[in-house]
Protein backbone atom coordinates (compact mmCIF):
# COMPACT_ATOMS: atom_id res chain seq x y z
CA UNK A 1 0.00 0.00 0.00
CA UNK A 2 2.68 2.70 0.58
CA UNK A 3 4.72 1.91 -1.93
CA UNK A 4 1.95 2.19 -4.41
CA UNK A 5 0.66 5.57 -2.96
CA UNK A 6 4.62 6.50 -2.92
CA UNK A 7 4.63 6.08 -6.88
CA UNK A 8 0.78 8.03 -7.09
CA UNK A 9 2.26 10.78 -5.50
CA UNK A 10 5.70 10.70 -7.67
CA UNK A 11 3.03 10.42 -10.60
CA UNK A 12 0.64 13.31 -9.20
CA UNK A 13 3.94 15.30 -8.92
CA UNK A 14 4.70 14.86 -12.27
CA UNK A 15 1.52 14.96 -13.80
CA UNK A 16 1.25 18.49 -12.33
CA UNK A 17 4.20 19.50 -13.78
CA UNK A 18 3.23 18.95 -16.43
CA UNK A 19 -0.52 20.51 -16.44
CA UNK A 20 1.87 23.85 -15.37
CA UNK A 21 3.82 23.27 -18.43
CA UNK A 22 0.95 23.42 -20.51
CA UNK A 23 -1.03 26.23 -18.88
CA UNK A 24 2.22 28.41 -18.44
CA UNK A 25 3.20 27.98 -22.23
CA UNK A 26 -1.13 28.49 -23.33
CA UNK A 27 -0.22 32.02 -21.09
CA UNK A 28 3.21 32.86 -23.22
CA UNK A 29 1.24 32.31 -26.44
CA UNK A 30 -2.14 33.76 -25.28
CA UNK A 31 -3.80 36.61 -27.43
CA UNK A 32 -3.01 40.28 -27.01
CA UNK A 33 -0.02 41.93 -24.84
CA UNK A 34 0.59 41.33 -20.92
CA UNK A 35 1.47 44.86 -20.16
CA UNK A 36 -0.63 46.98 -22.21
CA UNK A 37 -3.51 44.46 -20.96
CA UNK A 38 -5.84 46.76 -18.91
CA UNK A 39 -4.33 50.23 -19.79
CA UNK A 40 -6.09 52.20 -22.48
CA UNK A 41 -5.02 55.24 -21.87
CA UNK A 42 -1.67 53.97 -23.30
CA UNK A 43 -1.44 54.69 -27.12
CA UNK A 44 0.72 52.77 -29.42
CA UNK A 45 3.54 54.73 -29.05
CA UNK A 46 3.84 53.34 -25.41
CA UNK A 47 5.69 50.71 -26.51
CA UNK A 48 9.29 51.20 -25.31
CA UNK A 49 8.60 53.77 -22.98
CA UNK A 50 10.05 54.12 -19.95
CA UNK A 51 6.67 53.22 -18.20
CA UNK A 52 6.34 49.49 -20.35
CA UNK A 53 9.88 48.67 -19.67
CA UNK A 54 8.97 49.19 -16.12
CA UNK A 55 5.93 47.09 -16.00
CA UNK A 56 7.31 44.12 -18.31
CA UNK A 57 10.34 43.85 -15.73
CA UNK A 58 7.81 43.66 -12.49
CA UNK A 59 5.94 40.83 -14.85
CA UNK A 60 9.23 39.24 -15.50
CA UNK A 61 9.07 39.47 -19.28
CA UNK A 62 12.82 40.44 -19.30
CA UNK A 63 13.54 37.52 -18.37
CA UNK A 64 14.04 33.99 -20.73
CA UNK A 65 10.91 32.31 -21.37
CA UNK A 66 12.22 28.38 -19.84
CA UNK A 67 15.36 27.15 -18.73
CA UNK A 68 16.44 26.18 -22.43
CA UNK A 69 15.66 27.08 -25.91
CA UNK A 70 16.15 25.18 -28.98
CA UNK A 71 16.28 27.11 -32.12
CA UNK A 72 18.02 27.99 -35.53
CA UNK A 73 21.87 29.19 -35.64
CA UNK A 74 20.14 32.62 -36.58
CA UNK A 75 17.71 33.57 -33.96
CA UNK A 76 19.50 34.95 -30.85
CA UNK A 77 19.37 33.68 -27.34
CA UNK A 78 18.65 37.50 -26.16
CA UNK A 79 15.63 37.67 -27.85
CA UNK A 80 13.78 37.94 -24.60
CA UNK A 81 15.49 41.00 -23.90
CA UNK A 82 13.28 42.82 -25.67
CA UNK A 83 9.97 43.86 -24.02
CA UNK A 84 7.35 44.58 -26.67
CA UNK A 85 5.64 41.73 -27.84
CA UNK A 86 5.27 43.43 -31.55
CA UNK A 87 8.47 44.27 -31.61
CA UNK A 88 9.76 41.50 -30.76
CA UNK A 89 7.20 39.56 -33.36
CA UNK A 90 9.17 41.95 -36.34
CA UNK A 91 12.38 41.00 -35.31
CA UNK A 92 11.59 37.04 -35.01
CA UNK A 93 10.16 37.67 -38.65
CA UNK A 94 13.08 39.63 -40.22
CA UNK A 95 15.34 36.63 -38.84
CA UNK A 96 13.27 34.32 -40.32
CA UNK A 97 13.63 36.33 -43.82
CA UNK A 98 17.54 36.59 -44.00
CA UNK A 99 18.56 34.96 -41.37
CA UNK A 100 21.08 37.44 -40.67
CA UNK A 101 20.53 38.87 -36.66
CA UNK A 102 23.54 41.08 -36.63
CA UNK A 103 22.00 42.63 -39.78
CA UNK A 104 18.84 42.55 -38.16
CA UNK A 105 19.53 44.15 -35.19
CA UNK A 106 21.30 47.20 -36.48
CA UNK A 107 18.68 47.87 -38.62
CA UNK A 108 16.34 48.15 -35.48
CA UNK A 109 18.89 49.64 -33.72
CA UNK A 110 19.19 52.64 -36.31
CA UNK A 111 15.32 52.89 -36.75
CA UNK A 112 15.13 53.29 -32.78
CA UNK A 113 17.66 56.21 -32.74
CA UNK A 114 15.65 58.02 -35.42
CA UNK A 115 12.55 57.43 -32.87
CA UNK A 116 14.12 58.98 -29.92
CA UNK A 117 15.73 61.86 -32.11
CA UNK A 118 11.99 62.86 -33.20
CA UNK A 119 11.27 62.62 -29.36
CA UNK A 120 13.98 65.14 -28.68
CA UNK A 121 12.94 67.82 -32.17
CA UNK A 122 13.27 71.31 -31.37
CA UNK A 123 10.04 72.98 -30.15
CA UNK A 124 10.82 75.63 -33.36
CA UNK A 125 9.98 72.74 -35.99
CA UNK A 126 5.46 73.29 -36.23
CA UNK A 127 3.88 69.96 -35.47
CA UNK A 128 2.58 70.00 -38.54
CA UNK A 129 5.96 68.30 -40.23
CA UNK A 130 7.17 66.40 -36.86
CA UNK A 131 3.75 64.62 -36.37
CA UNK A 132 3.30 62.46 -39.75
CA UNK A 133 7.39 61.85 -38.73
CA UNK A 134 6.29 60.41 -35.68
CA UNK A 135 3.61 58.70 -37.05
CA UNK A 136 5.62 57.18 -39.97
CA UNK A 137 8.80 55.71 -37.82
CA UNK A 138 6.50 54.45 -35.05
CA UNK A 139 4.75 52.34 -37.47
CA UNK A 140 8.42 51.39 -39.66
CA UNK A 141 9.60 49.79 -36.07
CA UNK A 142 7.10 47.17 -35.99
CA UNK A 143 6.88 46.41 -40.19
CA UNK A 144 8.87 43.15 -40.95
CA UNK A 145 7.40 42.66 -44.65
CA UNK A 146 9.76 44.24 -47.51
CA UNK A 147 6.83 45.70 -49.94
CA UNK A 148 5.82 47.44 -46.84
CA UNK A 149 9.08 48.55 -45.15
CA UNK A 150 10.12 49.99 -48.69
CA UNK A 151 6.75 52.11 -48.65
CA UNK A 152 7.50 53.62 -45.46
CA UNK A 153 10.54 54.21 -45.91
CA UNK A 154 9.67 56.37 -48.84
CA UNK A 155 6.91 58.03 -47.08
CA UNK A 156 9.16 58.70 -44.01
CA UNK A 157 11.69 60.21 -46.76
CA UNK A 158 9.23 62.88 -48.03
CA UNK A 159 7.59 64.05 -45.14
CA UNK A 160 11.38 64.80 -43.72
CA UNK A 161 12.36 66.68 -46.74
CA UNK A 162 8.98 68.85 -46.25
CA UNK A 163 10.99 71.22 -43.66
CA UNK A 164 14.46 72.05 -43.88
CA UNK A 165 15.24 71.74 -40.22
CA UNK A 166 13.19 68.94 -39.98
CA UNK A 167 16.13 67.56 -42.59
CA UNK A 168 18.61 69.08 -41.00
CA UNK A 169 18.12 67.05 -37.48
CA UNK A 170 16.84 64.34 -39.02
CA UNK A 171 19.09 63.37 -42.47
CA UNK A 172 21.59 61.63 -40.87
CA UNK A 173 19.75 58.92 -38.57
CA UNK A 174 17.07 58.52 -41.83
CA UNK A 175 20.08 57.73 -43.82
CA UNK A 176 21.42 55.25 -41.40
CA UNK A 177 17.88 53.05 -41.58
CA UNK A 178 18.28 53.09 -45.06
CA UNK A 179 21.91 52.41 -45.21
CA UNK A 180 21.20 49.19 -42.23
CA UNK A 181 18.26 48.37 -44.48
CA UNK A 182 19.88 47.91 -47.42
CA UNK A 183 23.00 45.74 -45.95
CA UNK A 184 20.53 43.30 -44.61
CA UNK A 185 18.48 42.73 -47.65
CA UNK A 186 22.03 42.38 -49.19
CA UNK A 187 23.57 40.27 -47.13
CA UNK A 188 21.11 37.17 -46.25
CA UNK A 189 22.37 34.41 -44.35
CA UNK A 190 19.51 32.37 -45.27
CA UNK A 191 21.77 28.72 -44.23
CA UNK A 192 22.14 29.40 -40.61
CA UNK A 193 17.83 29.02 -40.63
CA UNK A 194 18.40 25.30 -41.19
CA UNK A 195 21.37 24.80 -38.65
CA UNK A 196 20.13 23.89 -35.03
CA UNK A 197 21.01 25.92 -31.94
CA UNK A 198 20.99 24.71 -28.30
CA UNK A 199 20.98 27.91 -25.68
CA UNK A 200 20.98 27.04 -21.71
CA UNK A 201 19.49 30.15 -19.43
CA UNK A 202 19.61 28.85 -16.30
CA UNK A 203 17.25 28.56 -13.67
CA UNK A 204 15.96 32.85 -14.15
CA UNK A 205 13.55 32.22 -15.98
CA UNK A 206 9.82 32.88 -16.40
CA UNK A 207 8.29 29.50 -16.43
CA UNK A 208 11.12 28.33 -12.94
CA UNK A 209 9.90 31.80 -11.21
CA UNK A 210 6.40 31.50 -12.10
CA UNK A 211 5.91 28.26 -11.13
CA UNK A 212 8.35 28.04 -7.91
CA UNK A 213 6.07 30.66 -6.95
CA UNK A 214 2.86 28.85 -7.86
CA UNK A 215 3.96 26.39 -5.10
CA UNK A 216 4.82 28.71 -2.33
CA UNK A 217 1.18 30.65 -2.84
CA UNK A 218 2.55 33.31 -5.28
CA UNK A 219 -0.06 33.18 -7.86
CA UNK A 220 1.91 36.24 -10.04
CA UNK A 221 0.56 39.64 -10.88
CA UNK A 222 -2.63 40.45 -12.42
CA UNK A 223 -2.79 41.63 -16.17
CA UNK A 224 -5.22 44.50 -15.03
CA UNK A 225 -4.51 46.22 -12.61
CA UNK A 226 -1.00 44.99 -11.42
CA UNK A 227 -2.62 43.36 -7.56
CA UNK A 228 -1.63 39.97 -6.67
CA UNK A 229 -3.28 37.17 -7.82
CA UNK A 230 -4.05 35.81 -4.61
CA UNK A 231 -5.20 39.57 -3.45
CA UNK A 232 -7.87 38.77 -6.34
CA UNK A 233 -8.93 35.57 -5.90
CA UNK A 234 -9.02 34.90 -2.43
CA UNK A 235 -12.44 36.55 -1.19
CA UNK A 236 -13.66 35.04 -4.55
CA UNK A 237 -12.32 31.57 -3.72
CA UNK A 238 -13.77 31.85 -0.07
CA UNK A 239 -16.88 32.29 -1.01
CA UNK A 240 -16.80 29.67 -3.90
CA UNK A 241 -15.77 27.21 -1.76
CA UNK A 242 -18.22 28.19 1.18
CA UNK A 243 -20.83 27.27 -1.36
CA UNK A 244 -19.74 24.25 -3.12
CA UNK A 245 -18.84 22.49 0.14
CA UNK A 246 -22.30 23.45 1.48
CA UNK A 247 -24.04 22.15 -1.29
CA UNK A 248 -21.52 19.03 -1.99
CA UNK A 249 -22.28 18.07 1.44
CA UNK A 250 -26.57 19.11 1.15
CA UNK A 251 -26.30 16.81 -2.03
CA UNK A 252 -24.90 13.41 -0.99
CA UNK A 253 -26.73 13.34 2.68
CA UNK A 254 -30.22 13.81 0.76
CA UNK A 255 -29.14 11.43 -2.34
CA UNK A 256 -27.19 8.60 -0.63
CA UNK A 257 -30.19 7.69 1.35
CA UNK A 258 -32.61 7.85 -1.85
CA UNK A 259 -30.03 6.05 -3.95
CA UNK A 260 -30.01 3.01 -1.07
CA UNK A 261 -33.44 3.17 -0.17
CA UNK A 262 -34.35 2.74 -3.97
CA UNK A 263 -32.38 -0.19 -4.45
CA UNK A 264 -34.25 -1.81 -1.83
CA UNK A 265 -36.99 -0.88 -3.65
CA UNK A 266 -35.89 -2.05 -6.95
CA UNK A 267 -38.58 -1.52 -9.15
CA UNK A 268 -41.62 -0.38 -7.14
CA UNK A 269 -43.56 3.02 -6.88
CA UNK A 270 -40.62 4.60 -4.78
CA UNK A 271 -38.18 3.67 -6.99
CA UNK A 272 -39.82 4.74 -10.17
CA UNK A 273 -41.59 8.11 -8.42
CA UNK A 274 -37.86 9.43 -6.48
CA UNK A 275 -36.35 8.67 -9.93
CA UNK A 276 -38.80 10.52 -12.01
CA UNK A 277 -38.51 13.13 -9.70
CA UNK A 278 -35.11 13.65 -9.24
CA UNK A 279 -34.88 13.69 -12.89
CA UNK A 280 -37.08 16.41 -13.62
CA UNK A 281 -35.14 18.30 -10.96
CA UNK A 282 -31.83 17.40 -13.36
CA UNK A 283 -33.69 18.95 -16.45
CA UNK A 284 -34.69 22.36 -15.12
CA UNK A 285 -32.28 24.54 -15.87
CA UNK A 286 -30.28 26.00 -13.17
CA UNK A 287 -30.68 30.01 -14.35
CA UNK A 288 -33.98 29.75 -14.62
CA UNK A 289 -34.82 27.98 -10.98
CA UNK A 290 -32.54 30.91 -9.94
CA UNK A 291 -34.31 33.48 -11.42
CA UNK A 292 -37.96 32.31 -10.22
CA UNK A 293 -36.46 32.09 -7.04
CA UNK A 294 -34.91 35.32 -6.61
CA UNK A 295 -38.35 36.42 -8.41
CA UNK A 296 -40.94 34.67 -5.88
CA UNK A 297 -38.65 34.77 -2.78
CA UNK A 298 -36.96 37.18 -1.97
CA UNK A 299 -39.54 40.33 -2.64
CA UNK A 300 -43.29 40.61 -1.30
CA UNK A 301 -44.17 41.95 -5.16
CA UNK A 302 -46.41 38.57 -4.64
CA UNK A 303 -47.77 38.95 -1.22
CA UNK A 304 -45.79 39.47 2.16
CA UNK A 305 -45.70 35.41 2.54
CA UNK A 306 -42.95 35.27 -0.66
CA UNK A 307 -40.19 37.32 0.88
CA UNK A 308 -38.83 34.32 2.58
CA UNK A 309 -35.05 34.52 2.02
CA UNK A 310 -32.91 37.72 2.10
CA UNK A 311 -32.37 39.02 -1.32
CA UNK A 312 -29.48 39.20 -3.99
CA UNK A 313 -25.40 40.06 -2.43
CA UNK A 314 -23.61 38.62 0.25
CA UNK A 315 -25.03 41.54 2.53
CA UNK A 316 -24.32 45.20 3.31
CA UNK A 317 -21.96 44.87 6.51
CA UNK A 318 -18.80 46.81 5.68
CA UNK A 319 -15.59 44.71 5.42
CA UNK A 320 -14.00 46.59 8.65
CA UNK A 321 -17.16 44.37 10.57
CA UNK A 322 -16.15 41.41 12.90
CA UNK A 323 -15.25 38.49 10.37
CA UNK A 324 -18.39 36.40 12.16
CA UNK A 325 -21.25 38.89 11.93
CA UNK A 326 -20.18 39.40 8.28
CA UNK A 327 -20.64 35.70 7.53
CA UNK A 328 -23.52 35.35 9.39
CA UNK A 329 -25.13 37.98 7.52
CA UNK A 330 -23.89 36.25 4.03
CA UNK A 331 -24.48 32.86 5.03
CA UNK A 332 -28.28 34.15 5.26
CA UNK A 333 -28.06 35.07 1.34
CA UNK A 334 -26.31 32.14 0.41
CA UNK A 335 -29.24 29.67 1.07
CA UNK A 336 -30.85 29.76 -2.39
CA UNK A 337 -27.72 29.84 -4.59
CA UNK A 338 -26.38 26.58 -2.45
CA UNK A 339 -30.09 25.28 -3.47
CA UNK A 340 -29.73 25.96 -7.11
CA UNK A 341 -26.20 24.09 -7.03
CA UNK A 342 -27.47 21.40 -4.78
CA UNK A 343 -30.62 20.07 -6.97
CA UNK A 344 -28.65 19.38 -10.00
CA UNK A 345 -26.66 16.65 -8.32
CA UNK A 346 -29.32 14.84 -6.75
CA UNK A 347 -30.40 12.73 -8.94
CA UNK A 348 -26.41 12.04 -10.38
CA UNK A 349 -25.68 10.82 -6.98
CA UNK A 350 -28.19 9.00 -5.98
CA UNK A 351 -28.86 6.62 -9.54
CA UNK A 352 -25.19 6.14 -9.13
CA UNK A 353 -26.14 4.82 -5.15
CA UNK A 354 -28.96 2.99 -6.00
CA UNK A 355 -26.88 1.29 -9.03
CA UNK A 356 -24.05 0.21 -6.84
CA UNK A 357 -25.83 -0.97 -3.87
CA UNK A 358 -28.46 -3.71 -6.47
CA UNK A 359 -24.89 -4.47 -7.94
CA UNK A 360 -23.68 -5.41 -4.03
CA UNK A 361 -27.06 -6.70 -3.00
CA UNK A 362 -26.74 -9.49 -5.73
CA UNK A 363 -23.65 -10.84 -4.09
CA UNK A 364 -23.72 -14.18 -2.42
CA UNK A 365 -22.43 -13.35 0.91
CA UNK A 366 -25.51 -10.44 0.96
CA UNK A 367 -28.11 -13.81 1.12
CA UNK A 368 -25.20 -15.07 3.30
CA UNK A 369 -26.28 -12.50 5.56
CA UNK A 370 -29.51 -12.76 4.84
CA UNK A 371 -29.46 -16.21 5.73
CA UNK A 372 -28.05 -16.04 9.11
CA UNK A 373 -31.14 -14.37 9.97
CA UNK A 374 -29.60 -10.33 10.27
CA UNK A 375 -32.19 -7.45 9.84
CA UNK A 376 -32.66 -5.92 6.86
CA UNK A 377 -31.38 -2.63 8.29
CA UNK A 378 -27.82 -4.82 9.34
CA UNK A 379 -27.57 -5.94 5.80
CA UNK A 380 -27.98 -2.88 3.77
CA UNK A 381 -26.24 -0.75 6.07
CA UNK A 382 -23.08 -3.07 7.81
CA UNK A 383 -22.29 -5.15 4.68
CA UNK A 384 -23.65 -4.12 1.40
CA UNK A 385 -23.33 0.20 2.21
CA UNK A 386 -19.43 0.26 2.10
CA UNK A 387 -19.19 -2.09 -0.99
CA UNK A 388 -21.66 0.03 -2.64
CA UNK A 389 -19.69 3.02 -2.61
CA UNK A 390 -17.50 3.12 -5.03
CA UNK A 391 -18.97 5.13 -7.78
CA UNK A 392 -20.22 7.53 -4.79
CA UNK A 393 -16.54 7.92 -4.19
CA UNK A 394 -15.62 8.42 -7.80
CA UNK A 395 -18.07 11.29 -7.79
CA UNK A 396 -16.66 12.63 -4.61
CA UNK A 397 -13.15 12.62 -6.00
CA UNK A 398 -14.64 14.63 -9.07
CA UNK A 399 -16.07 17.44 -6.61
CA UNK A 400 -13.02 18.61 -5.33
CA UNK A 401 -12.13 20.57 -8.82
CA UNK A 402 -15.66 21.73 -8.68
CA UNK A 403 -15.02 23.36 -5.34
CA UNK A 404 -13.32 26.20 -6.81
CA UNK A 405 -14.71 26.21 -10.50
CA UNK A 406 -18.07 28.40 -9.34
CA UNK A 407 -20.55 28.81 -11.52
CA UNK A 408 -21.07 32.22 -13.68
CA UNK A 409 -24.73 31.80 -14.16
CA UNK A 410 -25.19 31.13 -10.44
CA UNK A 411 -23.41 33.88 -8.99
CA UNK A 412 -24.29 36.71 -12.04
CA UNK A 413 -28.11 36.44 -10.80
CA UNK A 414 -27.60 36.19 -7.17
CA UNK A 415 -24.98 38.38 -7.73
CA UNK A 416 -21.86 37.03 -5.61
CA UNK A 417 -18.63 37.54 -7.06
CA UNK A 418 -17.20 33.99 -7.08
CA UNK A 419 -14.98 31.87 -8.93
CA UNK A 420 -17.10 31.39 -11.74
CA UNK A 421 -17.11 35.45 -12.30
CA UNK A 422 -14.00 36.36 -11.72
CA UNK A 423 -13.01 33.63 -14.27
CA UNK A 424 -15.37 34.86 -16.64
CA UNK A 425 -14.63 38.53 -16.34
CA UNK A 426 -10.43 37.45 -16.25
CA UNK A 427 -11.08 35.93 -19.61
CA UNK A 428 -12.87 38.90 -21.19
CA UNK A 429 -10.23 41.15 -19.83
CA UNK A 430 -7.33 38.63 -20.97
CA UNK A 431 -5.86 38.62 -17.69
CA UNK A 432 -4.46 35.21 -18.30
CA UNK A 433 -2.38 35.18 -15.04
CA UNK A 434 -5.72 34.93 -12.75
CA UNK A 435 -7.35 32.42 -15.38
CA UNK A 436 -4.26 30.20 -15.68
CA UNK A 437 -3.84 30.51 -11.49
CA UNK A 438 -7.52 29.15 -11.11
CA UNK A 439 -6.53 26.48 -13.67
CA UNK A 440 -3.85 25.32 -11.78
CA UNK A 441 -5.52 25.34 -8.64
CA UNK A 442 -8.37 23.26 -9.96
CA UNK A 443 -5.55 20.93 -11.63
CA UNK A 444 -3.85 20.42 -7.88
CA UNK A 445 -7.65 19.44 -6.28
CA UNK A 446 -8.75 16.78 -9.70
CA UNK A 447 -4.83 15.50 -8.53
CA UNK A 448 -5.58 15.62 -4.54
CA UNK A 449 -9.18 14.18 -4.96
CA UNK A 450 -7.79 11.26 -6.98
CA UNK A 451 -5.32 10.46 -4.28
CA UNK A 452 -8.23 10.52 -1.55
CA UNK A 453 -10.30 8.33 -3.65
CA UNK A 454 -7.62 5.39 -3.77
CA UNK A 455 -7.35 5.88 0.02
CA UNK A 456 -11.53 5.44 0.29
CA UNK A 457 -11.96 2.58 -2.20
CA UNK A 458 -9.28 0.60 0.32
CA UNK A 459 -11.37 1.84 3.19
CA UNK A 460 -14.72 1.00 1.09
CA UNK A 461 -13.81 -2.83 0.86
CA UNK A 462 -10.66 -3.64 2.56
CA UNK A 463 -10.31 -6.99 -0.21
CA UNK A 464 -9.01 -3.54 -2.40
CA UNK A 465 -5.50 -4.44 -2.55
CA UNK A 466 -2.56 -2.10 -4.47
CA UNK A 467 0.68 -4.04 -3.68
CA UNK A 468 1.14 -5.52 -6.96
CA UNK A 469 -0.71 -3.42 -9.27
CA UNK A 470 1.17 -2.87 -12.00
CA UNK A 471 1.53 1.35 -13.06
Amino acid sequence: MFRYLLKRVLIAGFTLWVISLVAFFLTSIAPGDAVMCGREEWSEDAYGSIDYEISAKRLGLDKPLFYFSLHSLSHPDTLHRYLSKDKKESLTNLVAQYGNWEATERYHHSIENCWSKIASLSDTIPSQFVNPVRNTCGDLRFQYKDNKIVAFLTKLEIQIAKDAALAAQLGNEFKAIQSSYQTLTDNPTRWKLYVPSLAWHGFDNQYHNWFSGFLSGDFGISCTDSRPVIDKIKWSLWWTVVMSIAAIILAFLIAIPIGVYAATQHGKIFDRWSGAILFLLYSLPSFWVATLMVVFFTTAEYGEWTNIFASIGLGQLSSSAPFWDRFWEAANHLILPILCITYPALAVISRQMRGGMITVLRQDYIRTAKAKGLSQTQVIWKHAFRNGLFPIITLFANAFPAAVGGSVVIEVIFNIHGMGLTTFNAINAQDWPVVYAIMMLGAVLTILGILIADLCYVWADPRVTFENRKL
